[in-house]
């Protein structure tokens, strides 16, 4: 864990952005790294229809989860693995149910307070993270401006782009002198979403409900605001 504070200060440089799984030519440690999204078709289903991910107060998990299979890495060497959710543009969205589609409606509101979320298994060896798939299946979102229990905060009715950092944990005393080649971004335009607080798209909720094996399949509809939401279940 005495890598992590070194982690922090490197993920505040320019970052190394890559998509699809292309390799990142930083520290050796990181050049070969390569990440493949699972769960990818379903994920670009979501994506045709406009994907959106719940946020609540008290927090809510992602469906479809955010999942990963990581090839060449070091295999001797200590990863973090973390992600981070960036808004996509500067507007702020409504959903239009006559046209079935999301329209701009305003330029964003502040942005809420930037966040990391740390897979719990890190720092582990390349070898643990390259033998089984790595699922962040805790990361939950919020809109809770003052949460303190680690939630990403992100505003509804904004799009954002979840990113996959992986950071090598260098042991060397001057490690922070190296930092900003120890680490490499990926991300995956098919994961993007709009954060709200009900579902507003029906298509999303059935998929959601078709797909996801903890939803229970019940709904709920409010006739004022025309939205559906699902009364159990993640995502």
């Amino acid at each position: 864990m005495d890598g992590v504070p070194q982690v922090r200060r490197a993920l505040t440089l320019p970052r190394c952005a890559e998509t699809r799984g292309s390799s990142c030519a930083k520290a050796p440690q990181v050049t070969g790294v390569k990440v493949q999204l699972e769960m990818q078709a379903l994920w670009q289903q979501f994506d045709q229809l406009g994907t959106e991910m719940i946020v609540t107060k008290a927090g809510r998990r992602m469906f479809p989860t955010f999942q990963v299979h990581i090839s060449g890495m070091d295999p001797a060497a200590d990863y973090v693995l973390l992600m981070d959710f960036i808004p996509v543009d500067d507007k702020r969205y409504r959903y239009a149910f006559h046209s079935s589609s999301w329209l701009v409606a305003a330029r964003a509101d502040v942005a809420t307070p930037g966040r990391m979320h740390f897979h719990p298994d890190s720092p582990a060896k390349g070898s643990q993270w390259m033998k089984q798939t790595v699922s962040f299946d805790a990361l939950k979102l919020t809109n809770n401006l003052l949460d303190d229990n680690g939630h990403m905060i992100l505003n509804s009715m904004h799009r954002y782009q979840p990113r996959f950092h992986v950071v090598y944990v260098d042991p060397r005393q001057d490690s922070q002198l190296h930092a900003h080649r120890n680490f490499c971004t990926f991300s995956f335009p098919e994961t993007r979403f709009i954060a709200v607080t009900a579902y507003q798209n029906h298509r999303i909720t059935q998929l959601k409900i078709a797909s996801n094996p903890f939803a229970k399949g019940f709904r709920t509809t409010d006739p004022d605001e025309n939205t559906m939401t699902l009364v159990a279940g993640n995502g």
